[in-house]
């Protein structure tokens, strides 16, 4: 029975992994969409990750383009080279960290960028607290979870070269359907079943191959 306790525990371990690897994605009940780019650039584009999550900037578009945090200081700077840097000095470089801006941003950061290359083929992702629902509860308007609602538009500032403009999007709360079991629970199920017929297999073997007229213990059932 210790070996069976063992794998039991094992597998509960494996089970509960999934939880935790979901902890940092986007909320399923919200869809956050990007409807605009000003000023119109090509080769520049932007996109949502995992429903609310992280905003996803492409720029082959041989411009310049700086995404302006919070504060509208710089916050992220796309150059015409594809190298992609952050800026350290930005409070949203911290508050970013966390979905709901709540890890400590440091005292007595400077007015001047300090940039932090991060890419350098024009292509990066990062949280931003615009496209998505900040509260823990549920927005004021959401009066009915069983229909599609229209949360808020957002805005996230940027220029591209020196013209000011904005990525524009909408952010709508979308019932789930069902509720289909996660796929890392399907496969820790699954990791369970044969860990367990393992154990009774190797049990079973044990006993067969005990010595005859060796004393047995009680016998155990299943």
């Amino acid at each position: 029975m210790r070996t069976l306790a063992s794998v039991v525990a094992a597998a509960a371990l494996t089970l509960g992994a999934p939880a935790a690897a979901l902890a940092h994605q986007g909320n399923p009940n919200y869809r956050s969409v990007v409807k605009t780019i000003t000023p119109a650039t090509k080769g520049l584009t932007v996109s949502v990750l995992n429903y609310d999550d992280r905003l996803l900037m492409q720029n082959t578009s041989g411009d310049q383009v700086t995404v302006l945090d919070y504060k509208q200081q710089p916050y992220i700077r796309a150059d015409a080279n594809g190298t992609v840097s952050v800026n350290t000095n930005s409070e949203a470089y911290y508050l970013n960290e966390d979905r709901y801006g709540e890890e400590t941003v440091p005292k007595g950061l400077s007015s001047t960028p300090a940039w932090k290359v991060v890419s350098r083929n024009g292509r990066y992702d990062w949280h931003d607290h615009r496209m998505h629902w900040m509260g823990k509860g549920d927005p004021p308007n959401l009066k009915d979870k069983s229909r599609t609602t229209k949360i808020d538009d957002w805005s996230v500032p940027i220029k591209v070269g020196t013209a000011t403009g904005a990525v524009g999007g909408t952010l709508t709360w979308v019932p789930k359907p069902s509720e289909p079991l996660p796929l890392g629970a399907i496969f820790a199920f699954a990791a369970l079943l044969i860990l367990l017929l393992l154990a009774v297999f190797l049990i079973r073997r044990r006993r067969a191959q005990a010595p005859v007229g060796e004393k047995k213990g009680p016998a155990e059932a299943w």
